[in-house]
């Protein structure tokens, strides 16, 4: 049993198959054209059945379980992301504010030392205004001193005196010039240092505001992180509580299938002995192309093995399923006598009927119908080839409107496209 599979699916896949014919239209001779086109479309349809028929045996319970599990787990999986990448932010923030910390203490330090140096340059030039202000003192009192040792050089009695006065001079001078010197270079070095001062009052204000952004980035990770972190958990709970649902359906869906194949076994029993009898009276025949189609619809899903969906394993698609609307009529694929009749919504597969067809080229041959919204034969009617049985449905686990066709030789499923 398979549902339709869904619209967007087919267009992309018809876009892509029109891409592919368009490429081997350029790219293949002319004469092989038809061939290559028809594998290809083979392939595709091949595709498209295997995705069709992959929920077989599943009831809706566990479809719907199973892909509420799948979205809380994916949902999960982006907040943890989410949080994770979070988390990498705030770590990274945290750095940064330690080295933002660690410049902003040495920005302080060298402030700290420039002020110190500023201090020490105004006491340096206060101590050279200080010995200005004294020598001023000094003229105002005694006169100026160059003009006292011009004075000496014209009182001199004799060359030496005058070559000691002149020489007092010179000194005097000297040392005054000195002086003017030195409180000019300490006023120059007063204004570097004011200058460092205010450069590294600003690194510190700078720096201040950059730990103080930072430190508002970091609070708001942290909350970030938090409500995240609360998401997670709260998601965490959730996927269990639908793990839990969905446990419970699958549990469900296999107690059911076990009945089913219960069943299953023994009306595969009994067509088996029916079978061992009628070989013995069959016809020979030919397996090929013996059992017409059962409905009028295109085959949605083949026969074969393939991964569940749900629940993981390898399960057999044991029938082939055909594409039909609701209320279209089934078809006897060969004459033959109705052996069972059945099922219901409650059983996985609806409405079931089988006709053994007696023995036809060495084997037990039988067919069997799912899904039928009714039947009109009932068992131990004789049909014949063509002859309307009932007619499609959905009932049972399906997901849309459809024929479910199996075919067995002496009990055991075989590939129907081998006899159709």
């Amino acid at each position: 049993m398979a549902g339709p599979f869904p619209l967007a699916n087919h267009r992309r896949l018809g876009a892509l198959l029109l891409a592919s014919v368009a490429a081997m239209v350029l790219t293949t001779p002319v004469a092989s054209v038809g061939d290559d086109l028809k594998d290809k479309q083979r392939q595709v349809e091949r595709s498209i059945n295997r995705a069709e028929g992959a929920l077989e045996s599943s009831s809706a319970r566990a479809a719907t379980a199973t892909a509420s599990l799948r979205k809380a787990q994916a949902s999960l999986r982006t907040a943890q992301q989410r949080l994770h990448g979070t988390r990498t932010q705030l770590a990274a923030a945290e750095r940064r504010d330690a080295a933002m910390q660690a410049a902003l203490d040495q920005a302080v330090r060298n402030l700290a030392a420039a002020r110190t140096a500023l201090a020490e340059g105004r006491e340096q030039v206060a101590e050279q205004k200080d010995a200005i202000a004294a020598y001023v003192t000094s003229v105002y009192e005694q006169g100026d001193p160059r003009l006292l040792g011009f004075v000496a050089v014209a009182n001199a009695g004799d060359p030496g005196d005058m070559t000691r006065a002149i020489a007092f001079n010179e000194s005097y001078t000297d040392r005054e010039d000195a002086v003017l010197t030195d409180l000019e270079a300490a006023e120059r070095q007063l204004t570097v240092r004011e200058a460092q001062v205010e450069e590294r009052k600003g690194k510190v204000d700078e720096s201040r505001a950059a730990a103080a952004a930072n430190l508002a980035a970091k609070e708001a990770l942290e909350q970030k992180a938090a409500g995240e972190a609360a998401q997670v958990r709260a998601l965490v709970g959730k996927r269990a509580t639908v793990y839990r649902a969905a446990a419970a359906a699958r549990a469900a869906d296999r107690a059911v299938l076990a009945r089913l194949e219960r069943k299953e076994r023994q009306i595969s029993q009994l067509l088996a002995r029916r079978a061992q009898r009628a070989v013995r009276n069959g016809a020979p025949g030919r397996s090929d192309g013996y059992l017409s189609f059962p409905v009028n619809g295109p085959i949605t899903s083949y026969y074969g093995w393939r991964r569940h969906p749900i629940y993981g394993d390898m399960r057999l698609h044991n029938g082939v399923d055909f594409g039909a609307p609701c209320g279209a009529p089934l078809y006897a694929g060969a004459g033959g006598v109705v052996i069972a009749r059945g099922g219901g919504d409650w059983d996985p597969s609806g409405n079931y009927l089988y006709i053994d067809h007696g023995g036809v080229a060495g084997v037990g041959l039988s067919t069997s119908y799912s899904h039928a919204t009714r039947y009109i034969v009932g068992v131990g009617q004789r049909v014949k080839r063509g002859q309307v049985v009932g007619y499609v449905g959905t009932t049972g686990w399906s997901t849309g409107c459809h024929l479910h066709f199996t075919v067995k030789e002496n009990g055991a499923n075989v590939d129907p496209m081998k006899w159709l």
